[in-house]
């Protein structure tokens, strides 16, 4: 973080069109994680009307082929394609990075899951880290080369404002000891999340990647919430009712996430957390914006990097 932060034209109201309103992304090949709805979708759809390829990563293949289907008339035959990725299964991951060709000019990792009931993949991880950081996390190191290639290449993680809940617990990260709490769960893989772009926003510098984490707001109709009524009253500490931050639709709940993937107003920029189009600032408590310190701590950051390299390593078949 720095004692000048960005900012741009653009705020909360502000919709993801009118953020690359004028801008044409030609010859850019784009991947969105869980773009099959809500704002993975709604970015997929802005960045392929701009004359992006739009790869959408989904872990239901025919509702990512409908979404597809769907996009790809506003922006031409053939710029918007389907393929297979579930980011709770590494085995998944690693058939999808095999598979990739060519170089990619910017990844949105969006997909997530919020909130849900204790379940663990068949590594024995607590689903939501698995899901929202791990899976992403092998996405992105598995496609280093390829964003490399692209010369000016920009990763985009999808965090959220509940990442001010709670830091990452490095000595349970799955729960193990400590009782299962949902929120607390995902607090922490949303804590990864900034993690992983302030570590790869310093790692990957050299290589031209941008790396930048943001909050999308509280979005009115998307499926993210759709466990809360598994697990009962949202605790105090996330409020869905609190007015200190304002609602979104889904237009606008991508807006920020379409800035950091293809706006020259923050070329160059990386290693950061946004809200509302602009650079955040540091949280204060009882005010649900901003970031966090825990979440931008650089040795945090660092030592998040190597657990994340030995677990993913680790659920690796052997050479």
């Amino acid at each position: 973080m720095t004692d000048s932060p960005v900012t741009t034209p653009f705020g909360a109201q502000t919709t993801a069109e009118e953020v690359l309103a004028g801008i044409d992304l030609s010859g850019r090949r784009a991947l969105v994680t869980g773009a099959a709805s809500g704002i993975g979708r709604e970015t997929a759809r802005v960045l392929a009307a701009a004359g992006a390829e739009v790869i959408v990563g989904v872990r239901d293949l025919a509702a990512g082929a409908q979404a597809a289907e769907e996009i790809a008339p506003e922006s031409g035959p053939g710029t918007v394609r389907a393929a297979m990725l579930d980011l709770a299964d590494q085995a998944s991951v690693r058939t999808f990075v095999a598979a990739w060709q060519g170089p990619l000019d910017v990844l949105v990792l969006n997909a997530g899951v919020m909130a849900c009931p204790l379940e663990r993949t068949k590594e024995g991880w607590e689903l939501q880290f698995a899901t929202n950081h791990l899976g992403h996390f092998a996405l992105a190191t598995g496609l280093h080369g390829a964003l490399t290639e692209a010369r000016g290449a920009r990763v985009v993680v999808v965090s959220s404002v509940g990442h001010v809940n709670g830091d990452v617990l490095f000595d349970d990260i799955n729960f193990e000891e400590h009782p299962y709490d949902p929120w607390a769960a995902y607090s922490q893989s949303k804590t990864a999340n900034v993690l992983f772009a302030v570590e790869a926003g310093r790692r990957w510098a050299q290589d031209l990647i941008s790396v930048n984490a943001l909050n999308p707001g509280r979005i009115t109709t998307t499926r993210l919430g759709r466990h809360i009524g598994d697990i009962g009253n949202s605790p105090s500490s996330f409020d869905p009712t609190s007015t200190d931050v304002s609602w979104k639709n889904i237009e606008q709940g991508a807006a920020t996430s379409v800035l950091l993937a293809a706006s020259p107003l923050v070329e160059g920029v990386t290693g950061r957390y946004f809200e509302d189009c602009n650079e955040a600032g540091p949280h204060r408590p009882g005010v649900r914006r901003g970031v966090a310190g825990h979440a931008v701590d650089p040795q945090s950051a660092a030592r998040l990097w190597q657990l994340s390299i030995d677990m993913v390593e680790a659920a690796a078949p052997a050479a």
